[in-house]
């Protein structure tokens, strides 16, 4: 994890690290202000906290009450050595815990990351730059020996030379990728957490049978989505990239809705329009891309090769960013190599979809077949003996997909997990199914999965496919299961026995495709050096139903962007018309601004916890409309989960709205024990909100140009580095 620390007044300093800014100084002994704790403080109480977590994790997932839970940590300097200390933590217990739980949580809190971490030395490497901003080094593995090489099936080059390409290449961009974490909680199954260490929106994981794989994995998919702008889905980029010569790519294409809103010409073809708008009822301003928001300009749209005749078909961003969101994107050593990964994933997904809809009950791998691949079977076995049986199946059905199917229960809380997994090797779809299934995840982590359900509408309903597609964590049904398979168990094989090429392999899964029926279409991308490609099939690859194009396209944002970050500016008329447009769109009241309007606030500010909820009720406070206001004031105290502050703000609300309107009552009657209760600036804003003398309390004023706005700037500056890059190569060719 990246930590920038700022040097301010006297001995005090400010660090800032995802969402957070913590502040240290030293005591006045040592010539500080005691302003705050000290550095080696937070040290001391990080170790406290860590165990802390673990032991009421461990009482949480087991429903064992944590009101009693205390515990207390003592530091014993050695007097002869004060670097040399014990660390003494005790932890307090409520009555009546079974000895099992006891040991249970002494165990959990042995697994405290601080403390193992310390228990395991740390080494620290301490140097010099010219300019921090300039460092782009990665912070990934130390160096391979000179001269290894190490092969896998699917890859086009050894994964030491993978790895040394991907990380140059982000280091050219500018990009500082630090991993977050590592997992390896049964043997062959790695993943890990990258991310831009200036802007840590932009993630990916990993996955693999060993750390390089993974790592390999990981640094793929961040340039896959790079090249596809995945990171950026449904972010506004401002007022300078949204007028810029281009927005997305520099072959990108813009057209102008025709009269009456109509469609444009030019825009998708035949085939497409058959798939998207088959009862003519999608308009050209349902297709203006959510990232420029620039209406004027028209519909963004990108240049796709048609496979079956090699013409150019134009899909707007908009449908893509809607529908697709990253189903269809890699990046690989060749071209090839990146179609390969494309196209399987797209049969995992849609196959996975097929599967669960018709609640397809799978055969069974049989051991003879398991046992021909001793280290995936290792993985599986370590998952055994840990409580989780595992059930490794065949989701080809009959042959026809190169897809697999591991699936984890979890006899202690009765949930399921189906991982899907694809490749043209038999063996690397079982390895990247295993993998996918504990990508990222510890055994704690298990304890979450959702029950299997006999409801068939429950897992048939559109948004549980999206649940899957997210993080596999979607409903199962019970027919999954059934002892009676509805397809025979194939050995089957895509490459033509190990001996095709990355190039054959990709011409193999197209002409599956082409049995199907389906139309494809691919745009290329090597403008970041190197190469990527993304493929739609469309009535295929989509993750979000086709209809959410007029229903619920993320292009709303622009019915509300410009008003929300104006929101101090607006008249009592302007104001008026935003909450009848609000109420009018039927929208969720618990839908969080961040996604309606395509900003990233910081978590912990209140812009970053806001609702639609308290932007109505924020509003009728705004207008006077104080009895309208206290019905939402009750249904945000009722069901809301914002953060404790904000919380006791609406509770001084309630109850100074509640004295206000009762004619019988009389503020200067219960003003004190009010003060008293919940402070004089809660109660001061409480008063000033229903008086008109506050407004939007707790709201940074903020505009279209973003001012203020760190985190969001900080993703905006993520993505001009691609633009400037994509603008040399334009400039080049």
């Amino acid at each position: 994890m990246q930590i920038k620390v700022n040097f301010l007044d006297n001995l005090r300093l400010e660090s800032k690290f995802d969402d957070f800014t913590v502040v240290a100084d030293q005591p006045i002994r040592y010539k500080g202000d005691g302003s705050a704790p000290g550095p080696f403080d937070y040290f001391l109480a990080s170790s406290a906290m860590c165990a802390a977590y673990f032991a009421k994790m461990y009482c949480m997932a087991r429903d064992i009450p944590t009101e009693n839970l205390r515990l207390v940590q003592n530091n014993i300097v050695d007097p002869e050595d004060r670097y040399k200390q014990l660390i003494k933590i005790q932890l307090e217990l409520p009555d009546g815990i079974s000895e099992k739980d006891r040991l249970g949580i002494l165990r959990s809190m042995e697994r405290c990351s601080v403390k193992r971490v310390i228990q395991n030395g740390i080494d620290f490497e301490i140097e010099v730059v010219n300019n921090l901003d300039d460092d782009t080094q990665a912070l990934l593995l130390g160096k391979n020996e000179a001269g290894t090489q190490t092969w896998i099936e699917g890859k086009d080059l050894p994964l030491e030379e993978t790895i040394a390409n991907m990380t140059s290449l982000l280091a050219d961009l500018g990009m500082k990728i630090e991993i977050a974490s590592w997992r390896n909680i049964v043997p062959n199954v790695w993943s890990l957490h990258i991310r831009d260490a200036d802007s840590q929106m932009c993630f990916t994981n990993g996955k693999g049978s060993t750390k390089e794989s993974a790592l390999a994995s990981a640094l793929g998919e961040f340039l896959e989505r790079l090249n596809c702008n995945f990171f950026y889905n449904d972010q506004y980029f401002g007022p300078e990239i949204a007028n810029a010569e281009f927005v997305h790519y520099p072959n990108e294409k813009w057209f102008k809705p025709g009269p009456d809103d109509q469609l444009p010409d030019g825009l998708l073809d035949d085939y497409c329009l058959e798939v998207y708008d088959p009862d003519r009822e999608l308009q050209g301003s349902n297709l203006i891309d959510t990232n420029s928001g620039n209406r004027e300009r028209g519909i963004c749209a990108l240049p796709f090769e048609r496979r079956s005749d090699g013409e150019t078909v134009y899909f707007p961003s908009n449908l893509i960013e809607n529908l697709f969101l990253s189903n269809g994107m890699s990046a690989g050593n060749t071209l090839a190599e990146a179609q390969v990964q494309c196209l399987s994933e797209i049969f995992e997904r849609a196959v996975k979809r097929q599967i669960l809809e018709e609640e397809i009950c799978l055969p069974d791998v049989p051991a003879e077949v398991l046992a021909k691949y001793p280290s995936i079977l290792a993985g599986i076995q370590g998952l055994e003996e840990q409580g989780f049986p595992v059930l490794v199946k065949d989701a080809s059905l009959g042959g026809q997909f190169p897809v697999m199917c591991v699936t984890l229960m979890n006899p202690r809380t009765g949930g399921v997990f189906a991982s899907f997994g694809a490749h043209p090797s038999f063996e690397v779809a079982l390895e990247r199914t295993l993998t996918e299934l504990l990508q990222g995840r510890s055994f704690e982590g298990l304890n979450d999965l959702p029950q299997p359900t006999f409801e068939s509408h429950a897992v048939t309903e559109p948004n549980n496919f999206v649940e899957h597609f997210i993080d596999s964590t979607g409903l199962v049904s019970w027919k999954f299961f059934s002892a009676r398979a509805d397809y025979e168990f194939v050995e089957w094989d895509f490459t033509n026995g190990g001996e095709s090429s990355n190039e054959e392999e990709a011409e193999r899964l197209f002409e599956v495709l082409e049995d199907l029926g389906k139309e494809v279409y691919m745009a290329s991308y090597s403008d970041l050096g190197v190469p990527a490609c993304r493929i739609l099939v469309p009535e295929y690859s989509e993750v979000y139903p086709i209809d959410d194009l007029i229903w619920d396209n993320t292009n709303k944002a622009l019915d509300y962007r410009e008003d929300i970050l104006n929101l101090h500016r607006l008249s009592d008329d302007q104001l008026e018309d935003l909450l009848d447009r609000l109420e009018e769109s039927q929208m969720d009241n618990y839908t969080d601004i961040t996604t309606l309007i395509g900003i990233e606030f910081d978590d912990n500010t209140v812009w970053g916890q806001l609702t639609v909820l308290e932007l109505k009720l924020l509003t009728l406070l705004a207008l006077g409309e104080v009895d309208d206001a206290k019905e939402l004031v009750e249904m945000f105290l009722q069901f809301n989960d914002n953060t404790v502050d904000r919380g006791l703000f609406y509770q001084a609300l309630n109850v100074v709205m509640q004295v206000h309107l009762d004619d019988e009552l009389e503020m200067a009657d219960y003003e004190q024990a009010f003060r008293r209760m919940y402070g004089d600036e809660r109660i001061d804003a409480a008063i000033g909100s229903i008086e008109g003398t506050v407004r939007f309390y707790g709201l940074t004023e903020t505009s279209m140009n973003l001012e203020g706005l760190d985190k969001h700037q900080r993703l905006i500056n993520s993505y001009k580095k691609l633009h400037a890059a994509r603008a040399r190569a334009a400039k080049a060719e």
